[in-house]
């Protein structure tokens, strides 16, 4: 190489070693620090109804965002749509997973367009610490009525429910 090839390849290597430094340094101002993300993100949720099963319930799916201490416990508190006190879920958190879905207990009285109240706490093992919270609703489009009182089938085959049958009809 030349003398002027020699210098051309230097300020090439400057220019690129300048660009790096650039983009380092605007990648650590426009860093977020991960303690400042929330714990817990809510990916969705909502009513769901099975007919079939004669079921009704609502929930939705915890997304954890950021490193949580072993044994991480969040704690949901489900508005109970025939009254009484919030129907109580707690779902233990662990390392293997980054999604949980919570879901309330069976329930009936819900009424389409009324909200309905979920409070989520997050604790540690021991709950004496609270991580995170937050207040969510969520809202029916349909009322509980369109789902039968007992189940149109029973087990994995989705059998027809006897007990619905007509009497004459019943089997024994």
């Amino acid at each position: 190489m030349t003398g002027r090839e020699d210098r051309s390849f230097e300020k090439v290597v400057a220019a690129a070693i300048m660009l790096v430094l650039v983009l380092l340094a605007i990648g650590l101002l426009t860093r977020k620090d991960p303690a400042e993300r929330p714990a817990i993100g809510i990916a969705g949720g909502g009513f769901i109804f099975n007919y079939r099963e004669a079921d009704v319930f609502y929930g939705f799916t915890a997304r954890v965002l950021r490193p949580l201490p072993a044994g991480a416990v969040l704690v949901s508190a489900f508005e109970d749509p025939a009254g009484g006190p919030p129907l109580t879920v707690e779902t233990e958190l662990h390392a293997r997973s980054t999604r949980y879905k919570v879901r309330s207990p069976s329930l009936r009285g819900v009424r389409a367009g009324r909200p309905y109240h979920v409070a989520m706490r997050l604790y540690d093992r021991t709950r004496s610490r609270l991580l995170w919270s937050a207040e969510k609703t969520y809202s029916s489009q349909i009322d509980d009525t369109v789902v039968p009182e007992k189940p149109l089938t029973i087990g994995p085959g989705y059998f027809p429910n006897p007990d619905l049958r007509p009497v004459g009809e019943r089997p024994g």
